[in-house]
């Protein structure tokens, strides 16, 4: 599965996609980007004259990026025999599948603004059971550590 393939998977949609592009991706690793654009939802509020990109969205983007795209890779991966087993009676149906939280922990080192690209890191710690743990970290362009930290995630189906 290629990077072009992932993103089409990924069930974030505008405003709510936090991904421009992957750059590398493989079994243990993915890097991918994005910019936030000056006219993002968010800093209307947060905050009016002097916006600053809110934590929770750092942590979305990592997300998207470590946990959504990397977790549609990885599960791409697995023998389809194996998860025919897991969903017995299913295999002629149609699903998507997406991500949920299951654990966070981030730490904040410096904020980031309109106009700002960063770069995301994920490594992963485990695959097993449609579960995914990785470490994250997110860049400025310039390779400055915005905030880092472990996200947890468990990939669900749903019938279409």
């Amino acid at each position: 599965m290629n990077a072009s393939q992932i993103l089409q998977l990924i069930p974030q949609t505008k405003p709510f996609r936090f991904i421009d592009e992957i750059l590398e991706i493989d079994e243990n690793h993915i890097i991918g980007t994005y910019r936030f654009r000056e006219d993002e939802f968010f800093y209307q509020g947060h905050f009016p004259d002097q916006p600053v990109t809110p934590g929770v969205i750092l942590t979305e983007t990592a997300a998207q990026i470590g946990l959504v795209a990397f977790g549609v890779y990885l599960n791409s991966r697995q023998i389809p025999k194996d998860l025919a087993n897991q969903y017995p009676g299913e295999n002629n149906q149609t699903f998507s599948e997406g991500m949920a939280f299951t654990s966070v922990l981030m730490d904040y080192l410096k904020p980031v603004f309109p106009g700002e690209k960063v770069w995301v890191k994920a490594e992963k710690i485990y695959f097993r059971f449609q579960k995914l743990k990785v470490t994250v970290r997110m860049y400025t362009e310039n390779e400055t550590v915005i905030c880092k930290g472990e996200l947890s995630g468990m990939m669900g189906r749903k019938k279409l």
